[in-house]
């Protein structure tokens, strides 16, 4: 819950594109099933601020929902993640599943908020 002087937990939409094929699908997706995704991948998520997590595909787009706390370091998460084997080899083989959508400078850019029902009367 958020305290007093905070703006409380937030969400961060983020979005990436896989290899257009559907083994490329079947294998990103199993591994991410519980118990498959390194236990090391979500410490440091939890570590750095990052309170729930989920990534949603569409045929090659995936939508990642983050819900983060007030403390959320992404830098922090990032310096991490370059230091840790198991972080360092869980990216290098999602890396070779993904592919940058087009138009992004970066891996997993963050989707612009363009609509909101609750903003409207």
């Amino acid at each position: 819950m958020p305290t007093a002087g905070s703006a409380g937990p937030r969400r961060i939409v983020r979005v990436q594109d896989l290899a257009d094929d559907p083994a490329v699908f079947a294998a990103y997706e199993e591994a991410h099933l519980p118990g498959y995704t390194p236990a090391a991948v979500l410490d440091v998520q939890r570590r750095h601020g990052i309170l729930d997590l989920e990534i949603f595909r569409h045929a090659d787009r995936l939508v990642m929902i983050m819900t983060v706390s007030d403390d959320f370091d992404p830098a922090g998460l990032d310096r991490e993640s370059a230091t840790v084997p198991e972080l360092l080899d869980w990216h290098r083989r999602m890396g070779r599943l993904q592919r940058r959508p087009a138009r992004a400078e970066q891996d997993w850019p963050e989707a612009k908020l363009v609509f909101r029902q609750s903003d409207h009367p």
